[in-house]
């Protein structure tokens, strides 16, 4: 016997203890067989080149002349529900003849063109050179407001207002010089004042002459301290000069 064909192996002579585990059952989608069919369907109607066969259209249905034109609705009869005119008399008709007024036209006329009011024209301008036409009323061109007899003439409510900000000054004034006498002060001239200021600017642009020739370096703690001297000194400066410029009377203490 030709040991080839037969069904038996070495390998089957050892003994094996491990066993394989059960699969598990494998997944079936429950639209399987609607899936099947839908994709069947599809491919029996596309069998054919192109699409599925349809019904020849017969030669007795051919196009006919005029047959694709609008057709018009059926003809109603007309019929008129509006009233109508009085009808035009006839030869036969004749007005009804002697009826006159005694009153004359002519003299009334006269009259009223005479005694009327003559009708002005609308003022208008022209802006173009053909002519063009427009209301001048409307146009801001007439000078309506300088004609008004209260033109350039101060309103009430200011000129009362300019009255009563002129009398809180004075009582004001009256009250600052009462006090001032109270307390023994004296009012700087327009001269002291002036001469205050420009000395007050000329210390400053001593000092700021003095700041423009530090050094650029400031490297050690005496020039720092210098440096800030100088600026508080130009500061305070700046702002006396500030004080003195903004009020125009200035009092001060009699020693």
């Amino acid at each position: 016997m030709d040991p080839t064909c037969s069904s038996e192996s070495v390998y089957n002579l050892i003994p094996s203890d491990a066993k394989e585990p059960p699969q598990p059952p494998r997944y079936t989608s429950v639209f399987k067989t609607t899936v099947k069919e839908d994709v069947q369907k599809a491919k029996n109607a596309m069998k054919t080149m192109g699409p599925a066969k349809v019904e020849v259209p017969s030669p007795k249905n051919f196009l006919k002349k005029h047959s694709k034109e609008k057709t018009l609705p059926p003809k109603k009869k007309f019929e008129w529900n509006e009233p109508r005119k009085p009808p035009v008399p006839q030869r036969s008709e004749h007005p009804v003849m002697g009826i006159q007024s005694g009153k004359n036209f002519i003299n009334t006329n006269a009259a009223d063109v005479i005694m009327g009011v003559a009708k002005k024209p609308k003022p208008i301008y022209v802006d173009k050179r053909t002519g063009d036409k427009h209301d001048l009323e409307s146009s801001g061109l007439v000078p309506k407001f300088i004609n008004k007899k209260d033109y350039g003439v101060t309103p009430g409510y200011i000129c009362k207002r300019n009255e009563e900000v002129k009398k809180a000054q004075e009582e004001y004034d009256n009250y600052v010089q009462e006090n001032l006498r109270k307390a023994a002060m004296k009012r700087l001239s327009d001269e002291e004042r002036e001469a205050v200021l420009q000395g007050l600017k000329k210390n400053w642009e001593v000092v700021h002459k003095e700041f423009q020739s530090l050094s650029v370096f400031i490297d050690s703690i005496p020039k720092k301290m210098r440096k800030q001297k100088l600026e508080e000194e130009m500061k305070q400066l700046e702002h006396d000069i500030g004080v003195i410029e903004k009020h125009k009377i200035i009092y001060i203490a009699n020693k």
